[in-house]
């Protein structure tokens, strides 16, 4: 049941986390929203109340252990626990590795495994205390195989994918009851291609968002139905994306 789960979302202010911040209010749970964009969170929060839901933010940058921190203190304090953990946080820095964009590598290190190291750093301590907990990160089907232009990026999701996975399989072995899913998604609708700033990898993401991409909502089901699992299952994964796209 989703009623009534505390749910902490990164990345929170569009796309994906949107979505399924607003998804998972409407189905009862308490959301804890986190990004850097306080404005957008502040109209996330404002609408889901509106409907009759329960949500609060914080501004966050996951790149920063402190911030993960103060996220999930924000849900201990507000609402007494932590039930889920929904990593989904990232940068989609797609370019040929000669175009040599190292800030841009070094920024999806930060963002899309750090970021995830330091929400599963901050959680994990009140999920070993309680006994049970949840943990949804976000890969990519970059993260299974491999596509010319996503060396970096599919590097960091194939680095989520081998970590949820070993997260998993240790949390089952040391009687923890931390579940862990990890999500595959291929062409969505979000605010990605916007960071891509290599002109050729821009316009070929962009041809294949416009004929093929999937809105947010389709990855929020996914999400809601992961957490709606018993607690005695675990689905580890799901790969999901447009039926027209051969990803």
């Amino acid at each position: 049941m989703i009623k009534d789960k505390i749910v902490l979302i990164t990345g929170a202010s569009s796309g994906i986390g949107e979505a399924t911040a607003r998804l998972l209010a409407r189905q009862g749970a308490k959301v804890v929203l986190g990004a850097r964009r306080e404005e957008r969170l502040q109209q996330i929060v404002s609408a889901i109340e509106s409907e009759g839901g329960t949500a609060t933010y914080l501004v966050t940058d996951v790149t920063k252990p402190s911030d993960n921190e103060a996220l999930v203190n924000i849900a201990k304090e507000k609402y007494g626990r932590l039930d889920v953990i929904f990593l989904n946080a990232g940068l989609m820095p797609t370019a040929p590795v000669s175009a040599l964009k190292t800030e841009e590598w070094n920024a999806a290190v930060d963002i899309n495994i750090k970021g995830v190291l330091n929400g599963v750093a901050a959680a994990m301590p009140h999920f070993l205390a309680q006994k049970y907990g949840q943990i949804i990160a976000v890969s990519s089907v970059a993260g299974l195989k491999a596509y010319p232009g996503s060396a970096i990026y599919g590097g960091t999701k194939w680095f989520v994918r081998d970590f949820m996975e070993v997260l998993r399989m240790e949390s089952a072995m040391e009687g923890t009851n931390i579940r862990a899913s990890t999500i595959y998604p291929a062409a969505v609708k979000t605010e990605l291609l916007g960071g891509i700033s290599d002109p050729g990898a821009a316009a070929a993401m962009q041809k294949l968002y416009d004929q093929h991409a999937i809105p947010p909502e389709r990855i929020a089901d996914v999400v809601s139905f992961a957490i709606s699992a018993p607690a005695d299952t675990t689905i580890n994964e799901f790969t999901v994306g447009p039926a027209n796209q051969a990803w």
